[in-house]
């Protein structure tokens, strides 16, 4: 229930249901839409102000400062048949007054599958249940299945995933027919690869879309180190990714610059290398190294929705990606990311593929938010 308290000329303060679930190797927080209609307000303005949107540190709202933790999503029964539930995902900025819906996170559709089993979104099956999911942003399709013994939402689970050794409730989370979701085409230029202009001359770079629009170059376009030091690659990959966005026409020339799509990053062959917790990985415990950027910064692991568009472009003849990756037999990717091997795996359906992946999920706070809203100017 949404609640108001008149404050002074400054505005009023609104109080909101959330709840702040850990899916995979994100945080997000999950607010029921009626709650948020109820709130009589501009939705962006509310995240921005529930998150703090404008203070770098997040420091008087409930982001954490980090793309990763400055993530949200709005749910809500389907209306369609065959679907469970829909849900809209906002990068809300960090720093930055602005809230972006352009994408979707595979992280935060697993938060999502498992708000839904706690809040009987979906009806419980005796031993696992399906939560058939929309992303309203994009039209994305993804399934997630929970266990569910003796028809019993679980609290509590013993997954973990790269990234965090935290343990969570398992889900494998599926995404359906991911090739051309945003753009229509699995290669929006018609091309496997195309050239750029970046800060330090043309390179090129293969633009798919499979689960979310994503720019994949060449580590070694970027140096001998690009993958150990990647931050350093990161002011060049920022720039090339509103070139990326052009070529993709997901944006026009008069837009505002935005930092959550496409998705870029680079690819390289598997070599040795050891993970930001210290973990050795040899070149054979994976098929192709990868390195993304999330938002302004290096990404602690890899996005889902990134990882879907590896796994699509290592699959498709003449990118980037299927070049450098080992090949593979089965429809399983293993791919190296700075938190560690995650692996993904492609399963053909009566119409159409699904990549698969394992997943962790965990409600760690169910909360009444404080929002201070403005008056209007």
């Amino acid at each position: 229930m949404v609640e108001r308290t008149e404050s002074t000329e400054e505005g009023v303060v609104l109080h909101i249901p959330g709840e702040m679930i850990r899916g995979g190797t994100s945080k997000c927080w999950i607010f029921g839409h009626d709650d948020v209609v109820a709130a009589g307000v501009d939705v962006d303005l509310l995240l921005r102000a529930a998150f703090n949107a404008a203070d770098p540190r997040q420091i008087d709202g409930v982001g954490g400062a980090s793309s990763t933790t400055s993530k949200a999503a709005i749910v809500r029964t389907a209306a369609a048949p065959g679907t469970d539930v829909e849900y809209a995902f906002a990068q809300v900025g960090i720093g930055d007054e602005r809230v972006e819906w352009a994408g979707n996170c595979g992280n935060c559709a697993t938060a999502v599958a498992l708000y839904a089993v706690h809040h009987g979104l979906v009806g419980l099956g005796a031993r696992t249940t399906t939560v058939r999911m929309v992303n309203t942003n994009t039209g994305a399709r993804l399934t997630a299945t929970i266990p569910t013994p003796g028809g019993v939402a679980p609290e509590e689970g013993r997954a973990t995933v790269p990234g965090t050794d935290a343990p969570g409730v398992p889900v494998l989370l599926g995404f359906e027919d991911p090739a051309g979701s945003t753009t229509g085409a699995l290669l929006p230029t018609g091309r496997p690869i195309d050239t750029l202009a970046g800060p330090g001359g043309a390179v090129e770079v293969s633009l798919v879309d499979a689960g979310a629009p994503a720019a994949l170059f060449e580590a070694k376009a970027f140096g001998p180190d690009a993958l150990t030091g990647f931050a350093a690659v990161v002011p060049a990959l920022t720039l090339l990714r509103r070139e990326a966005a052009l070529a993709m026409r997901l944006v026009r020339p008069d837009d505002p610059v935005g930092h959550a799509v496409p998705k870029v990053g680079v690819v390289a062959p598997p070599v040795d290398y050891r993970t930001t917790h210290g973990a050795e990985v040899a070149a054979g415990a994976y098929d192709l190294a990868v390195r993304m950027v999330s938002m302004h910064a290096p990404h602690p692991a890899i996005g889902l929705t990134s990882a879907v568009a590896l796994a699509t472009a290592a699959a498709t003849p003449g990118t980037l990606a299927h070049r450098a990756a080992r090949p593979t037999a089965d429809g399983t990717l293993r791919l190296g990311t700075p938190a560690g091997v995650l692996t993904t795996r492609t399963v053909p359906g009566t119409s159409s593929p699904t990549v698969l992946l394992r997943r962790a999920a965990r409600r760690i706070a169910r909360a009444e938010l404080h929002v201070p809203i403005p008056a209007p100017l």
